[in-house]
């Protein structure tokens, strides 16, 4: 699916997404990323769901985002709090959902002017 968005100037924009890909500012990703409205981390080390670990937002606790809105892949799925703690911990909010989801509502939320990251498992 192609996305539309007209605020975006100087922003990392989610401009679409399929089963196995991810487009960001119009280039395809095909391993799961992180995306805050100034920074892209292109190669996030998580393979799957059932994988994630505490240490998987240890560089993202350190960006401080408001908020994480974490692309669980095709099924919605939630963290275990073990998982979740540290973030908690860290006054950031994390929200789970399909990663389609995370995309479009990354993208609301990013035209918003809020710190959003959104972390993508694809």
């Amino acid at each position: 699916m192609k996305l539309h968005l007209t605020q975006a100037a100087g922003s990392q924009l989610i401009t679409g997404y399929g089963d196995h890909w991810v487009e960001v500012n119009h280039a395809k990703h095909s391993g799961s990323i992180i995306v805050l409205p100034a920074v892209l981390i292109e190669h996030w080390d998580v393979k799957s769901f059932d994988s994630l670990a505490p240490e998987h937002f240890s560089q993202l606790i350190a960006l401080k985002p408001e908020v994480i809105l974490l692309g669980t892949g095709s099924t919605h799925r939630f963290l275990h709090p073990r998982i979740s703690h540290q973030l908690i911990e860290a006054g950031i909010s994390i929200e789970c959902m399909t990663t389609a989801a995370a995309c479009r509502t990354y993208n609301i939320l990013m035209a918003e002017g809020r710190h959003v990251a959104a972390a993508l498992i694809i």
